[in-house]
């Protein structure tokens, strides 16, 4: 658990199961939902392949649990190659991070840094 920005975050680490669908989404929610975050910073690399082909549904099923519980959803590193290689992929990276629900940021001082603004 850390204080981004003002905001409460659970902050998964790097290693750990891989968040492949909704029961992994519902294990961080429910960890958040204990120590009153209202957002989650995921690493890139807990994110099975799946989630960044979007034809799968995975992406959609975790960023989904994420919005019915009110609760924020940061995917953090980095994600160009996976976005060089689906420009469906890029536009999803690209509005998500327009809206307020689901952001992908490099690093931990920029989701603090969105989170302050």
């Amino acid at each position: 658990m850390r204080e981004l920005g003002g905001v409460r975050v659970l902050v998964a680490a790097a290693e750990g199961e891989a968040v492949a669908g909704e029961r992994q989404a519902l294990d961080l929610l429910g960890d958040a939902y204990h120590q009153e975050a209202s957002w989650v910073a995921v690493p890139v690399e807990r994110l099975g392949a799946e989630f960044f082909r979007l034809r799968s549904g995975v992406a959609g099923a975790v960023v989904q649990k994420f919005a019915q519980y009110r609760t924020g959803l940061a995917v953090v590193g980095d994600v160009a190659v996976h976005v060089a290689g689906s420009d469906a992929l890029r536009d999803f990276v690209r509005e998500s991070n327009r809206g307020l629900q689901l952001w992908f940021v490099a690093d931990l001082p920029e989701l603090a840094g969105r989170l302050s603004s």
